[in-house]
């Protein structure tokens, strides 16, 4: 068993505790916006003139995974078979998964404007390849109160289930909040957390996700989700980059109000140091360490490190996403 099964165990035995919080990096950019999300290449000096190679990408993945902090490694299909190329990927402790779904929602290229429009249900992975990689993959789904995109989004969903199944494939499950939706602020959570349970009501359970990845909507609607049913494991997305407090404050709060599992991309990928902000990351989760003192720890290390921050320590302590302080 790798440390996610044992994790995942744990949680479902009721025997959690802050140790089995389970902590996935997103490395999937290039199943979204494309090549400009890989990110920067950055200089220690903190100045970029380009954007990463995929070859420089591959190394900063295998760079994480030979730290073997992260719980979950998820990349684009292409790029797990190269890391299986590389040798990189066996013999990890590490869970490795594929976005098995490219709803239209994250097309964000640049001059791009289909995240503007409904989502629409795509799969550019074909489940029958990835399994000599994988047997777990990402499925994403976006509900916008809109009656055919959503029920067409739904049969896609059921499809792809049927595929998983038949070649036996396990997934866990992205529900984005309404990405084109005529919605109240205040309605929203709600609909997403009924939104996801209607959906899933209907399954049994050897046809239900491992876990939930979800944008975190205030402690109350995690909370009202988490404790809906306790066979449901809750997991939080990481969203825009934002500050490093806004990152481990997201982790203490996702925690404290009931998510055990934290799918983080931009918030690692462009960070200044990505292995000392997971490092950090962990300390959080497991409560060794509260978000004020890992932002004053992850600027040490940057020091110590002669990496140049991206904003001052003051900037970089505060919390500026809007969620974040509603608690």
């Amino acid at each position: 068993m790798l440390r996610l099964d044992e994790k995942l165990a744990r949680i479902h035995a009721g025997d959690y505790t802050r140790n089995d919080f389970i902590i996935a990096d997103a490395k999937d950019p290039d199943m979204g916006p494309g090549l400009h999300a890989i990110g920067p290449m950055r200089e220690a000096d903190g100045t970029s003139s380009r954007f990463r190679t995929r070859i420089e990408f591959l190394e900063s993945i295998e760079a994480i995974i030979q730290q073997d902090v992260v719980d979950i490694m998820l990349t684009s299909l292409s790029n797990l078979e190269q890391l299986h190329k590389r040798g990189t990927a066996q013999g990890s402790d590490i869970k490795f998964a594929i976005r098995a779904n490219d709803t239209t929602d994250i097309w964000r290229h640049r001059g791009a404007t289909y995240h503007n429009m409904p989502s629409r249900p795509f799969r550019t992975a074909a489940v029958s390849r990835a399994i000599p990689f994988t047997d777990l993959g990402l499925y994403s789904i976006t509900f916008n109160n809109d009656l055919d995109a959503d029920h067409y989004s739904l049969e896609a969903f059921t499809e792809f289930r049927e595929d998983a199944m038949a070649h036996g494939m396990k997934y866990f499950l992205e529900v984005f909040n309404p990405n084109a939706a005529q919605i109240s602020a205040e309605d929203m959570p709600r609909y997403v957390n009924d939104a996801i349970i209607r959906c899933l009501a209907g399954l049994t359970e050897v046809e239900r996700p491992q876990f939930l990845k979800i944008a975190y909507n205030g402690p109350r609607a995690l909370d009202e989700l988490a404790s809906f049913d306790p066979s449901l494991v809750v997991g939080v997305l990481g969203g825009g980059a934002g500050t490093t407090r806004d990152c481990f404050e997201l982790i203490f709060q996702a925690e404290k109000y009931g998510a055990r599992v934290a799918l983080f991309g931009r918030k690692i990928n462009l960070a200044e140091s990505p292995l000392e902000m997971i490092r950090h990351m962990r300390a959080v989760a497991t409560g060794a360490l509260i978000p004020t003192e890992a932002v004053s720890s992850y600027h040490d290390a940057l020091k110590t490190s002669a990496i140049t921050p991206a904003r001052s320590f003051a900037d970089d302590n505060v919390i500026t996403e809007a969620v974040l302080k509603s608690a």
